[in-house]
């Protein structure tokens, strides 16, 4: 039997609601029969929460592609930490990702999960504590954000779904962050590549819920070249573009998902809609 949801989240601001969002695609994802990420950790998290989530009106594309990039995500963690098992892992805009859970890094790794005030309430209640796990409460554009963190350990910094919420300036500042606090590690996200008008003016017009809380808070456009963060901050250096397009993962996707994802990776424009880049510093 599942538990009945007891914990509220009416106290979130619409920018920390978007991470119920993610956190639902995870959970459903992961009861379907041929789960991508399968996380039911996801799915125990958001039985607890009372909250409207079927209203969201999530589609299935969007659960294949949350689920997937985190699953993407996840690998370029595991590899990290098992080259570096006294790594500092930071999850920005964490939301109530379980991350940690899924990795199991190795005993000697510490994790941060960053995000703002609601959202980690959210979080201290809901995922079980550990020892070497972390949550930070603040905001990234915050230059503070990394304070209580060591500095000198190999860190691998991650943000799934976040950036398309930060104005250009907060982006630039946040990059110039990361190389100056850490002495040397990577920076791993998810990215949708440019996001035009007709896109913008799609997302706004959708009749889902989904899409209309998401559209309100974009803050960036994007960009199409994976090399400008690299004229952002010179301490980059692209080590990985890849599609979600290309993810042998595709082939769990539901019928017309899996042709549509394995249509778009066929042009370079599309297959940039969804990505996951990694850089080296």
């Amino acid at each position: 039997m599942r538990p009945q949801p007891d914990i509220g989240a009416s106290d979130l601001t619409p920018l920390e609601e978007t991470a119920l969002l993610t956190q639902y695609a995870r959970a459903v994802d992961s009861r379907w029969p041929r789960p991508v990420l399968g996380d039911s950790l996801a799915a125990e998290i958001v039985d607890q929460i009372d909250y409207d989530f079927a209203g969201l009106g999530v589609p299935a594309s969007v659960v294949c592609q949350t689920a997937l990039r985190a699953k993407m995500l996840d690998e370029r963690v595991r590899a990290f930490t098992a080259a570096h098992p006294d790594a500092v892992v930071v999850d920005l805009g964490a939301g109530l990702n379980s991350g940690p859970f899924r990795v199991h890094p190795p005993a000697g790794v510490y994790w941060y999960s960053v995000d703002l005030p609601g959202v980690s309430a959210l979080r201290r209640q809901l995922l079980p504590a550990s020892k070497h796990a972390h949550v930070v409460t603040a905001s990234v554009a915050d230059q503070s954000w990394p304070n209580t963190m060591p500095s000198g350990r190999p860190v691998i910094v991650v943000a799934d779904g976040l950036f398309a919420f930060l104005s250009e300036p907060v982006l630039i500042a946040l990059f110039r962050r990361i190389t100056t606090y850490f002495t040397s590690g990577e920076l791993a996200f998810n990215d949708y590549g440019r996001i035009g008008w007709v896109t913008r003016l799609a997302v706004t017009l959708a009749p889902q819920r989904m899409f209309s809380s998401v559209g309100a808070q974009w803050g960036y456009p994007g960009f199409e070249d994976p090399r400008v963060p690299e004229k952002w901050n010179s301490s980059l250096r692209l080590v990985e573009e890849v599609s979600l397009a290309h993810a042998p993962e595709v082939e769990l996707f539901p019928g017309w998902i899996r042709f549509a994802t394995k249509a778009s990776g066929m042009f370079e424009a599309s297959a940039r809609k969804a990505r996951i880049l990694r850089y080296r510093f």
